[in-house]
């Protein structure tokens, strides 16, 4: 494939899908059919997302392990940035059963035979770029709220984030710069992925439409930015196990969602 191919469609043209105006309603039903997907084949959509949880714990085991402690809720905050690749199989799961099949653990790693996998791999490599740029960003910034010093216990990290003017300020300014991470995330991955899974247009249109889907819809769109916020908060209490339900839930549902915001 050449690399034009990776940027646009293999006609070498960067189509412009309309976008369709969608209500909060078509949140709560693209919700209600994910969850319908996960109850289909639960077994299959909680195997293939227990990998979350468990780099959850690597990450918990490697940033209390000692001087990565500071990094730990950026590495927990900023995971959710490559959330979309990872629910990359559960998108696929939902296209085959959209489509009459019926898939199993082997037919959601079809993925990786799509045309448009090239393209795929292109967007991924951007959302791991922003992750890297966030937890470049994060430690830039502890270093310059509270100093080179680094604390040897949890303890003595939560004293000092949660009771000093110093801590105080690392936790107002550090979760504005992640708000701007995921917001941008958010534009890029919105439908992008799903999007290059039903159709070959290459990198290019699948960010440009994911943007003007979401810019389309301001108002929901933010309303379902909340809402995989908020479950993906629940889902991290504790220790990352219930992403193991409300990943499925949430690559489900973003399915049916793009099916909603795209004009087929």
């Amino acid at each position: 494939m050449s690399q034009i191919h990776v940027i646009a469609g293999p006609d070498n043209t960067v189509p412009h899908p309309a976008i369709r105006t969608i209500a909060a309603s078509d949140l709560w039903d693209a919700l209600k059919r994910g969850y319908d997907d996960f109850a289909e084949f639960p077994s299959f959509a909680v195997f293939l997302c227990l990998i979350y949880p468990l780099i959850g714990f690597a990450l918990g085991a490697l940033t209390f392990g000692g001087n990565m402690l500071p990094l730990f809720y950026p590495l927990a905050a900023g995971f959710a940035l490559i959330g979309p690749i990872a629910a990359l199989g559960l998108y696929e799961m939902s296209r085959q059963r959209e489509a009459g099949l019926e898939p199993d653990i082997g037919h959601a790693f079809d993925v990786v035979k799509s045309p448009s996998m090239p393209a795929i791999l292109a967007v991924s490599a951007l959302l791991i770029a922003l992750f890297v740029g966030w937890m470049a960003a994060a430690q830039t910034l502890h270093g310059a709220i509270m100093g080179p010093v680094t604390s040897e216990s949890p303890s003595e990290f939560l004293r000092a984030v949660l009771t000093t003017r110093e801590g105080w300020m690392l936790i107002f300014f550090g979760n504005m710069v992640g708000a701007v991470f995921a917001v941008v995330v958010f534009l890029i991955s919105a439908i992008s992925f799903p999007l290059l899974l039903d159709r070959d247009v290459g990198a290019l249109a699948a960010v440009e439409t994911s943007v003007r889907a979401v810019a389309a819809n301001s108002g929901p769109m933010t309303l379902w930015g909340i809402i995989v916020a908020a479950l993906l908060l629940l889902g991290s209490i504790p220790f990352f196990l219930g992403l193991a339900v409300v990943m499925p839930l949430l690559g489900h549902a973003s399915w049916h969602l793009y099916r909603k915001l795209v004009v087929e």
